[in-house]
């Protein structure tokens, strides 16, 4: 019988910390199954982010939230479950499928605005609102029909990251759309700032 691992993600890491370190960091908690941090294939550097597993569900959950903003050579990381995704279609145009940690980490954590581009047709409020809304909450849409592309504000960061990794390199209207993190308007409680 295969027991049930619990994995938690651990993000903003400082270039020095090694596996080992990491383990150190976190055995206090309980027995650690696996940990790992995440290279780059090519460099070996760190990217900033590592996977720890337990055994026991309460301890990982005890983890997440005694380590979260811990200080950890010289950065406060981020701990939270890994997500497991569904593998992504089969027809990507060999083009490697993002994954939520990797869109997560490319913005800086109160960025909830996502871009859209590629529409060159039929591009409206309503199209972005049907392709967004099952992802969270949308806070304001932006479209910019003469450029062919839109701007869709979450209410949570959460949500713009699951919606780029789904609609990214997907057909919209019968186009291929791109989607990425779009500029943070400035301050959420200053919506004038969003007009200049």
């Amino acid at each position: 019988m295969v027991k049930k691992h619990y994995h938690i993600f651990v993000g903003d890491l400082s270039p020095e910390i090694e596996t080992q370190s990491l383990r150190d960091a976190f055995a206090p908690f309980g027995e650690i199954s696996d940990c790992r941090v995440v290279r780059d294939p090519q460099t070996l550097k760190s990217k900033g982010y590592g996977f720890v597993s337990f055994l026991k569900k309460s301890e990982a959950e005890s983890a997440i939230t005694s380590m979260n903003g811990q200080w950890l050579g010289s950065r406060s990381i981020r701990t939270n479950w890994a997500t497991r995704k569904p593998p992504a279609p089969k027809n990507e145009l060999n083009s490697k499928p993002l994954t939520f940690d990797e869109v997560y980490n490319q913005s800086s954590p109160t960025n909830c605005t996502v871009y859209c581009g590629g529409l060159t047709t039929g591009l409206t409020e309503e199209l972005m609102q049907k392709t967004f809304q099952p992802f969270g909450t949308i806070q304001e849409i932006r479209v910019f029909k003469d450029k062919g592309y839109a701007f869709i504000r979450f209410s949570t960061k959460e949500s713009a990251t699951h919606a780029i990794v789904a609609v990214h390199n997907t057909d919209v209207n019968g186009q291929p759309v791109k989607c990425s993190w779009g500029k943070e308007s400035g301050d959420p409680n200053n919506a004038q700032a969003q007009g200049q």
